[in-house]
C-alpha cells in the first residue's frame, strides 16, 4: 500500500517508522512520475510490511520538496534507520529501484 506523505504526518510514517520507506517525490503533471507509479504499485504489494512506499506531492509539499533536494522529479529517497539512505533521480526501471534496499 502506497501512503500519502505530508509535513504533518512525515515524521511519523518516514522517519518513526519500524520498516525502511522508499519516498516517491512527484508530481501529477510529470510524464516520468506517471510512468514510474505502477513500478512503485508493484513493489509496494510485493514488500508489503517490509518497505513501506509513500508519495510526496511536491507542488503540495514544497518544503518537504526542499528540505530533502528533490529539486528533479521524479526522486526516490530510501529511508532507513532514520535517515536518508540513498536517491535515484528521473525514471527508474524496477531493477535500479530494488537494488536501492540492498545493503
Amino acid at each position: 500500500m502506497e501512503i500519502k506523505i505530508t509535513k504533518e504526518n512525515f515524521e511519523k510514517e518516514v522517519m518513526n517508522s519500524e520498516i525502511p520507506v522508499l519516498v516517491d517525490f512527484y508530481a501529477d503533471w510529470c510524464g516520468p512520475c506517471q510512468r514510474l507509479s505502477p513500478i512503485l504499485s508493484e513493489i509496494a504489494k510485493e514488500y508489503d510490511g517490509k518497505i513501506k512506499v509513500g508519495k510526496v506531492n511536491v507542488d503540495a509539499e514544497t518544503e518537504l520538496a526542499i528540505e530533502f533536494k528533490a529539486l528533479a522529479i521524479p526522486t526516490l529517497i530510501y529511508f532507513k534507520d532514520k535517515k536518508a539512505a540513498r536517491r535515484l533521480v528521473g525514471l527508474s526501471d524496477k531493477e535500479e529501484i530494488l537494488a536501492m534496499f540492498e545493503d
